[in-house]
């Protein structure tokens, strides 16, 4: 059921997201790299609320941190419907930027909790499954709604993002582990312990780990941010054809992630890592060589083989590396490398496109995510990555609770 929430949600915003980059430009009339400043400031915001969603679903629970972010997303494309001026479009977008990890963060720990480390990959490969599933849904739905009515579409993704947070309300449970919970009861008003990101900040190994996935990110963050934008501007591409172009990805996502998960968990997640980030690039940098649908289409399958190998294995890298009552905020560090990743690709994309050329936007791409390939290469490499440690094994009083009902 879990799962079905997630697939009614994905479905409900991607109604838009695919086109939002369009119908933003053509309402300002602004340079790219103007309008790219917005999604640039917004995620500034999710990096900051990254953090305080980890320590919130280490000591509240996950299922608070999630209802709540998907409420606030289901708000802001409210918001979104109703604005024409740049500040107008910043509000809203802020809030989705700091909505999004939050769930985020909430959802992988509730994942991690539920699951042993062994089935961990397969489990955020499941979840991923049916997110795509909406992804495939929602712009093939989308792409007509938006050419006939940017409002109705915005509303549509209002309502599912809403519908999906009572869902989750009504009916997912806390998954933290009870003796947390217990804890919880008697020091829910004390603030978060400082010490608690500090260890996660010692860490050197992880943390170099997220800088170099930051690096490639931001490759990855380029061609969803941009893409559409260059297809319509430099090749007249009208919504319903680009929409063609997530639908790809996602279905393959949906249909290729089980099978591309069964051979990438038989081995350790780096060089993993390390192969999908070199298919990211190579996706991202093949934009430059097309010039028709079929060429685009060609570039993302591309770009989806390396995201099918590289998210899934990252998450579970992650949470298996994290003691269990600092799940939460791993997951925090590691979800503000998205935040990062997606605050620099419009900024880096939007001044190679308008101060050198469109073309640059994708060989520059290729350039940053070969670099994070390497980096990636040599971590595996390093002693501090000779051992992923694994979580700590639950003892009698931190078997969690079951998501749905009481069992």
């Amino acid at each position: 059921m879990i799962a079905f929430g997630v697939l009614v949600s994905s479905a409900g915003s991607s109604l838009v997201w695919p086109f939002q980059f369009i119908y933003i430009s053509r309402t300002l009339g602004l340079h790219l790299s103007t309008v790219a400043t917005l999604i640039t400031i917004s995620a500034g915001s999710g990096m900051a609320v990254s953090f305080v969603g980890g320590a919130i679903a280490d000591r509240l629970g996950r299922k608070p941190v999630m209802v709540a972010a998907q409420a606030a997303h289901g708000a802001a494309w409210l918001l979104m419907s109703v604005a024409r001026s740049y500040v107008g479009f910043l509000i809203p977008m802020t809030i989705m930027s700091a909505a999004q990890p939050f769930y985020a963060v909430g959802s992988d720990a509730m994942m991690a909790d539920l699951l042993p480390p062994e089935q961990r990959t397969s489990g955020y490969s499941i979840l991923r499954m049916f997110n795509n599933a909406g992804i495939a849904l929602g712009p093939a739905v989308g792409g007509f709604v938006v050419s006939k009515s940017y409002t109705m579409a915005f509303g549509c993704a209002a309502v599912a993002m809403i519908s999906y947070s009572l869902f989750l309300l009504v009916f997912v449970r806390e998954t933290l582990p009870k003796r947390k919970l217990r804890q919880v009861r008697v020091v829910a008003v004390r603030p978060a312990p400082s010490r608690g990101f500090g260890q996660v900040l010692r860490d050197k190994g992880f943390i170099t780990f997220a800088l170099i996935v930051t690096l490639g990110l931001t490759a990855a963050l380029m061609m969803w941010t941009l893409l559409a934008v260059y297809t319509k501007q430099n090749f007249q591409f009208p919504e319903y054809l680009y929409s063609w172009l997530p639908i790809t990805n996602a279905l393959l996502c949906v249909f290729g992630q089980y099978f591309v998960t069964q051979i990438t968990r038989r081995h350790r997640p780096l060089p993993m890592l390390t192969l999908g980030m070199m298919i990211y690039a190579f996706g991202v940098g093949s934009v430059a060589l097309m010039s028709s649908f079929w060429g685009f289409w060609v570039s993302m399958v591309i770009f989806s083989l390396g995201e099918l190998i590289t998210v899934p294995t990252g998450t579970a890298f992650v949470a298996n590396r994290a003691p269990a009552d600092f799940r939460g905020r791993y997951m925090s560090i590691y979800w503000m490398t998205w935040g990062l990743a997606r605050a620099l690709a419009p900024l880096v994309g939007g001044f190679l496109n308008d101060r050198i050329s469109p073309h640059a936007v994708w060989y520059g791409g290729l350039l940053i995510g070969l670099a994070s390939t390497l980096g990636l290469f040599l971590l595996g490499k390093s002693k501090a990555q000779a051992r992923v440690p694994d979580p700590l094994g639950p003892s009698e009083d931190e078997v969690p609770v079951s998501v749905l009902g009481q069992g």
